[in-house]
């Protein structure tokens, strides 16, 4: 098995992860509120944003396998933490499309598959994941 991502610690609350096949860095600081700096993501950020992005690339899956245009998007993430254990309690995405004449069929495929993306189902079902798609 061929690893996919490199992480190194670099002090100070910091990581630097490289994806190995593209050589794409992410930095991540732990947040202010967890003794952190928050001059970057954190990683429950990095969580958060990656439940919306893999929403937002299996309907442009879904659209592409369906014969249609996925409308541009523009999405915004809240992340909520819990304390006692410390770990994120909740996500709120809200998807706005652009401009787009997708039919009432199409637009329920693309709640469908989003709603059942991986990451969505890799997350605890103690996770509150609210999404509000607004086509």
């Amino acid at each position: 098995m061929s690893h996919s991502i490199e992480n190194r610690y670099l002090g100070e609350l910091r990581t630097h992860s490289t994806h190995l096949k593209s050589s794409d860095t992410i930095i991540t600081d732990a947040p202010v509120d967890n003794n952190g700096k928050g001059n970057a993501f954190s990683p429950t950020d990095l969580v958060a944003s990656a439940l919306c992005s893999c929403m937002t690339t299996v309907m442009g899956i879904c659209a592409e396998k369906n014969n249609f245009e996925l409308p541009g998007s523009t999405a915004y993430v809240t992340k909520i933490m819990e304390s006692h254990p410390r770990r994120i309690s909740k996500i709120i995405i809200e998807i706005n499309f652009d401009n787009n004449n997708l039919s009432d069929q199409q637009t329920e495929k693309l709640v469908a598959v989003a709603k059942g993306c991986p990451v969505a189902q890799s997350l605890s079902s103690d996770l509150i994941q609210e999404v509000k798609f607004n086509f």
